[in-house]
């Protein structure tokens, strides 16, 4: 029989069975559809060598007004600014002590201190700096004492340890002469209580730290009992942060990367911002500061409840971020939504502000005075999967629910989905919050990271290309992703023995090692178009254009699998080597189904699978008729 070409449908497609999507693709990692055609993924490197404390959960860049550019890193444990190579700790802090009201008890022999300062309100894994301690009498001299700390157990309300270290991190035990208490001049700074790694119901038993609470007591929404996310934004040149449930927080570029950011109630002027609040956004030209699930005023208007209204929003004078205070000579006010039971998260579009609670969609738009903003329903029984779960395109914004993904262009469209099943079916619903949309404009790619139903953290991507319409899938653990602009290329959160930002779609490597495990598989295909005869496949002639900076070294194995029955288990019939200059594969096979996997990884020496790039055209096959048996 002459050749025969095999054009493969564009994209992946499990929503049936491995027969029933014949002439398609089936299984796939770390390969994208550009053109119609698969091609490997671009690689990765570190963006620099400077790591940062906790999982980094949140990035935003922004350019100041004399050209600096920053980059805004929230994660579990602090909150960085990013100038040129380095991170600066700009964390808030919750409490700065009086002189003498710390103290410190040490055990000879031991690293642990433990720290006596009445109604602390620190939390296992907190930050503390202390300043103005003296020696302790041996081996824990003020050098020991006076620097920065993390919390490692809170016995009590009024105590808490820390692992005593040199200032260059090593661990100091105490001696016997170490009986002093750090004298009457220590002074604590508390850094904001650090949020959780992983995600708790919002009441109940476990929310917060472990006997926090009577058993199945109820616990408030709060910063501390949540799975830390940060959300920023700019006003201007500064920056607006908030951990969810947490306060709101501002950094003022002026004032350098040497200063922390300050609460809104700290700020001169301020009058009644809000104390927390689930997330903070501002408006697009009106530019007002819009505080989403915050906590009202009281009924005399006077002060703020302190008490966290997962449904309200408010928002500031317009060009005013200290003033919170409705008023008839400013345009400062605030709303309360009605579908849902808490608002899970928003985005900035195009002329108004969307806004999802877990059961609807609402479209919040700037309307002038005396309202200032009206919120209009857009949707109700579709909500957000996870507060960063959206994201803005060209297309529109992209969104994840618990039933599917969705598109808003002014009204709300379910987009098909051919790998639905392969991910709501494997997705841990108990950490679903970690979830996160991203966009990879480049390659006109949206996509959803997230858990898989195995593990307890990211470790699984999901992306669809809006300009083809065409879905792919990846295994990769990312914990925050943020499209160039500001910056060239993409860049993305990850951990490797310590915790870094990579630098995405350059060469085509893993940071310097070989990308493991690249493939895409077809589904089944039949050789006789009866599918009543066996076929015997003896050659092929791939289409395969190597793309990546590996030179005349790069490989690709081609793999042919054959079945005779749908449920038959498959046979692989041969592995062979595909190089620049290979012109045919010779194959020896027999059966009425078949499938063809390309992969880029194989047992051959890592080194000489640096640097491969492909990208696949159209494949022919040499088969002839073999009979019924």
């Amino acid at each position: 029989m002459p050749l025969t070409k095999y054009n493969f449908k564009p994209g992946i497609d499990r929503e049936g069975t491995d027969f029933s999507n014949e002439g398609g693709w089936f299984d796939v990692n770390l390969v994208r559809f550009r053109k119609s055609f698969p091609e490997k993924i671009g690689g990765w490197i570190k963006e620099q060598i400077s790591t940062y404390l906790g999982t980094g959960r949140a990035l935003h860049a922004w350019v100041a007004l004399g050209g600096t550019k920053y980059l805004g890193l929230g994660t579990t444990l602090k909150y960085y600014v990013k100038d040129g190579s380095s991170f600066y700790d700009v964390t808030p802090i919750r409490e700065t002590t009086a002189a003498g009201d710390v103290t410190f008890a040490a055990v000879d022999g031991d690293a642990t201190l433990t720290i006596t300062d009445a109604s602390h309100g620190a939390n296992q894994n907190d930050f503390v700096t202390y300043s103005g301690a003296a020696t302790l009498g041996g081996l824990i001299t003020a050098d020991v004492l006076n620097q920065e700390y993390q919390i490692a157990t809170v016995p009590t309300a009024n105590t808490y340890t820390i692992e005593a270290k040199d200032t260059d991190g090593d661990e100091v035990t105490a001696n016997s002469s170490d009986s002093g208490n750090g004298g009457s001049s220590t002074v604590g700074v508390y850094q904001i209580n650090v949020g959780l790694d992983e995600y708790v119901a919002g009441s109940g038993y476990g929310a917060g730290t472990w006997g926090a609470g009577a058993f199945g007591a109820a616990s408030a929404l709060a910063a501390s009992n949540q799975l830390r996310l940060w959300t920023h934004d700019n006003f201007g040149e500064d920056l607006l942060i908030n951990p969810r449930a947490g306060g709101i927080y501002y950094w003022v570029e002026d004032n350098g990367t040497s200063v922390r950011a300050k609460s809104l109630s700290d700020l001169s002027g301020s009058n009644l911002p809000p104390l927390y609040a689930l997330q903070v956004i501002v408006s697009d030209i009106d530019r007002h500061v819009i505080a989403l699930g915050a906590d009202p005023l009281n009924t005399a208007g006077d002060a703020r409840t302190g008490v966290l209204d997962p449904m309200f929003i408010c928002w500031c004078d317009q060009e005013v971020v200290t003033e919170w205070e409705p008023k008839y000579t400013n345009t400062a006010g605030s709303l309360r939504l009605s579908a849902g039971s808490q608002i899970v998260g928003g985005l900035r579009s195009r002329q108004e502000t969307l806004v999802w609670t877990d059961d609807a969609l609402y479209s919040l738009k700037f309307i002038g005075p005396p309202y200032t903003f009206g919120a209009n329903l857009i949707n109700q029984g579709v909500g957000l999967m996870a507060p960063k779960a959206a994201i803005n395109a060209p297309p529109g914004v992209f969104w994840m629910d618990r039933s599917g993904f969705y598109l808003y262009t002014g009204s709300v469209a379910r987009v098909p989905c051919g790998v639905h099943s392969y991910v709501f079916d494997d997705l841990n619903q108990g950490q679903s919050f970690k979830i996160f949309a991203f966009l990879n404009r480049q390659f006109n790619e949206v996509g959803w990271y997230y858990p898989s139903g195995s593990s307890t953290e990211i470790d699984r991507f999901v992306t669809y290309n809006y300009q083809e319409q065409v879905w792919s899938y990846g295994i990769l653990t990312r914990y925050a992703w943020l499209d160039e602009g500001v910056q060239p290329f993409p860049r993305a959160t990850g951990t490797d023995t310590y915790n870094y930002i990579y630098k995405h779609e350059t060469g085509n490597d893993a940071d310097g090692s070989p990308m493991d495990n690249v493939y895409i598989e077809t589904s089944d295909f039949t050789l006789d178009q009866s599918g009543n005869n066996f076929t015997f496949m003896h050659q092929a002639i791939p289409d395969i254009l190597f793309t990546g900076d590996g030179g005349s070294d790069q490989v690709i194995n081609f793999v042919l699998k054959m079945r005779n029955y749908p449920n038959e288990t498959f046979t692989t019939e041969s592995t062979s080597t595909v190089t620049a200059s290979t012109t045919k594969l010779n194959l020896r096979g027999r059966a009425r189904q078949a499938v063809v996997r390309l992969e880029s990884d194989d047992d051959a020496d890592a080194e000489a699978r640096l640097g491969v790039g492909w990208r696949l055209g159209t494949m022919r096959l040499n088969t002839r008729p073999d009979g019924r048996r």
